[in-house]
């Protein structure tokens, strides 16, 4: 049997893949059961000790990732509501980014998979890489607590965080309106449910120099003007 075929054996497995890791990540692994463990894909988990490998990691991971990207993201935007702030969350924490940040760390070399798994091209499956992934990260709090998976996550996890809330259309259409129409937006509120838990609870029009240029809803005012902006931003777009 070649190595390729063997269960527990990754794509492409060189060097020790506790001491791989810990590289990566920067942070020197104690324990390196729970890492292997951590690295061990239910597939092969499965053949090889008939348990379910690191699913329960991967389960501890997931809310350790939800908790930490969330203490960041609201410690350095303290401006952003809590749609903008979980709206960013998600875009951090989804299936296609976990998978792109494992591949960052090489873990497609280190995931640990089973015969089937592994001639299907596991290792480069992204809801395999985003699992053993969130994996990780529960081994990585079990092993330091939360200080290094928070300093791996303001290294990795923040640098694209505004864009996923998308532009400011405010900030956008008020600097169109000074530079074309020397006049600032105002924006007016022109309905509101008085519902608390309405998600289109109020409408805002915005207005430059008394004509009205675009209106939205939302949950929040601050939504709301969001959505008005965008839409006299769409406006403008038209009209060019």
């Amino acid at each position: 049997m070649s190595a390729r075929d063997a269960p527990g054996i990754s794509a492409a497995a060189d060097g020790d893949p506790v001491d791989l890791l810990s590289r990566s990540l920067g942070y020197p692994f104690r324990d390196r059961e729970r890492v292997l463990i951590a690295l061990s894909h239910a597939s092969y988990a499965h053949e090889m000790r008939g348990d379910h490998g690191n699913e329960r990691l991967e389960f501890l991971g997931d809310a350790v990732l939800d908790l930490v990207v969330g203490e960041v993201l609201y410690a350095a935007h303290p401006e952003w509501s809590e749609g903008e702030l979980t709206r960013a969350r998600a875009s951090q924490v989804r299936g296609d980014a976990l998978a792109a940040r494992a591949r960052q760390i090489a873990l497609p070399s280190l995931v640990r998979l089973g015969r089937t798994e592994l001639r299907s091209g596991g290792a480069e499956k992204d809801t395999i890489l985003a699992n053993v992934f969130e994996a990780v990260i529960g081994a990585l709090y079990l092993d330091g607590g939360l200080a290094p998976v928070q300093a791996y996550v303001a290294t990795w996890f923040l640098a694209g965080a505004e864009a996923a809330i998308g532009p400011d259309a405010k900030t956008s259409f008020q600097e169109w309106a000074h530079a074309t129409l020397r006049a600032t937006p105002s924006y007016h509120t022109t309905a509101d449910s008085g519902v608390d838990d309405d998600e289109l609870r109020f409408t805002m029009e915005v207005r430059v120099a008394g004509e009205a240029w675009g209106s939205g809803t939302g949950r929040s005012k601050r939504l709301a003007e969001r959505a008005a902006a965008e839409a006299a931003l769409a406006r403008r777009a038209a009209r060019s």
